[in-house]
């Protein structure tokens, strides 16, 4: 289905993915590296600064100007985290050149800029230019500022924070306000250069593109020394079961955030991953799930009510907004949801219906570039390779059995609510 051709250039591994489904070429950087308390803000500030400005074009104005010349290619760069993993990623979307009346070079110009990004950004007297530096301080502090004034997005993040206490995933890849402020440009440009050093490099080109002409530009502008092959991070352990811990804070908001954290001990890495996709279906992932209907649709508790997985660290994560005075009634319903899951209590219908809803997902991702990016970089986060193909047949092979049997190893780890500031519940369960 996806033809990925993967070969190594010095330390980047590069992956070319030639086809003429899209009318634009796609090339996406990845670096990865274990997520620390010491270079989360580092990390999370360095992507936006390397997009601020080259060696050639040291300013965004300078820069965007090129990117307009280059028929109006676009720049972005990305923070997540994926298991105990911190990823930075910059994405070049550029015309494909075959479509243009003058056969400009445009993909081969956009790896160059890629390459100038990365090996020959704006610096001054060997470090950062400190105006972009300080700039972009501003604007991070503007983005983890966002998040807490986003109760849902804070809701989630404080339901991990408080599930992985101590444990690497419980950082945010967005890095901590308090380190932003120490940071400099000297040693920022430390850090790029350690993590160029260090990090796992990948790079991918997707497209109306010939493999042995990527390969031949990346070797001849992506001039990285050789370098011993990373130690790969240890897949994310599984929390030994303590007691469920139970987190009521109290803010001046009207809708009260429930969300709730289950250890699921199954992993992208395990035989049972396409089980647990199933599982998630059914249970809150989609429209027709158990959260979704009995929930917010038959008692009307909830505004919304979904569940997500983290694949890579074998978390479920419940998230429903109601009112504060419903947090008990709608605690029940959500614990019968889970329970009808482990009795199997579904119906061969849901089953059809979560295959088709996860085929149709999966091919509407593969649909974009980015989207496909993402379903292929699993497979270098894990160490558990997974064809494209194989999503497919995985999938369709689920039987009620098998979603039964990962129901029974999900554990209860931790709720969180975020509540106003008078009633709805008991204090003096965790309260902050």
């Amino acid at each position: 289905m996806v033809d990925e051709k993967v070969t190594a250039v010095g330390p980047v591994r590069v992956h070319t993915i030639s086809t003429d489904k899209y009318k634009t070429n796609t090339i996406v950087w990845k670096m990865k590296a274990p997520l620390a308390k010491e270079t989360v803000t580092l990390r999370a500030l360095l992507p936006y600064v390397l997009q601020s400005g080259t060696a050639d074009y040291p300013s965004v104005k300078a820069l965007r100007t090129y990117l307009d010349e280059l028929y109006g290619a676009t720049l972005n760069v990305d923070l997540t985290k994926k298991g105990e993993h911190h990823i930075m990623t910059i994405r070049i979307d550029v015309a494909n050149e075959r479509f243009l009346p003058k056969q400009t070079p445009l993909l081969s110009k956009a790896l160059q800029l890629l390459a100038d990004l990365l090996l020959r950004p704006a610096l001054d007297g060997g470090r950062f230019v400190e105006d972009i530096v300080v700039q972009e301080k501003r604007a991070l502090r503007q983005r983890i500022q966002a998040v807490y004034d986003d109760k849902m997005r804070y809701a989630n993040m404080r339901l991990v924070e408080e599930m992985c206490k101590g444990e690497p995933y419980a950082l945010s890849p967005n890095g901590e306000l308090e380190d932003v402020d120490a940071i400099t440009a000297e040693g920022l440009h430390r850090y790029y250069e350690r993590a160029l050093a260090e990090d796992e490099l990948d790079l991918y080109v997707i497209g109306d593109v010939d493999e042995e002409e990527v390969l031949n530009t990346v070797r001849q502008r992506f001039l990285l020394p050789d370098r011993a092959e990373p130690a790969r991070t240890p897949q994310a352990q599984a929390k030994a079961r303590g007691e469920v811990k139970e987190v009521i804070e109290r803010q001046d908001v009207k809708q009260g955030k429930l969300n709730i954290g289950y250890r699921t001990n199954v992993t992208y890495e395990d035989d049972d991953y396409y089980a647990l996709q199933m599982f998630n279906g059914i249970f809150g992932g989609f429209s027709h799930s158990k959260l979704f209907i009995n929930v917010r649709e038959k008692a009307s508790l909830a505004y919304y009510a979904a569940s997500r997985l983290e694949s890579h660290k074998g978390l479920l994560m419940v998230m429903s907004g109601i009112e504060p005075a419903n947090y008990e009634k709608a605690r029940r319903i959500i614990d019968e949801q889970m329970q009808a899951m482990k009795n199997g209590d579904f119906t061969d219908e849901e089953i059809a219906q979560t295959k088709a809803v996860i085929r149709n997902q999966l091919l509407e991702t593969l649909d974009t570039p980015r989207g496909l990016v993402e379903v292929l970089y699993h497979n270098v986060v894990s160490t558990r390779k997974r064809p494209i193909d194989e999503w497919m047949a995985g999938t369709d092979q689920v039987t009620r059995e098998d979603v039964v049997r990962v129901a029974d190893k999900v554990e209860l780890d931790t709720v969180y609510f975020l509540t106003g500031m008078e009633g709805g519940t008991e204090d003096g369960k965790t309260g902050v």
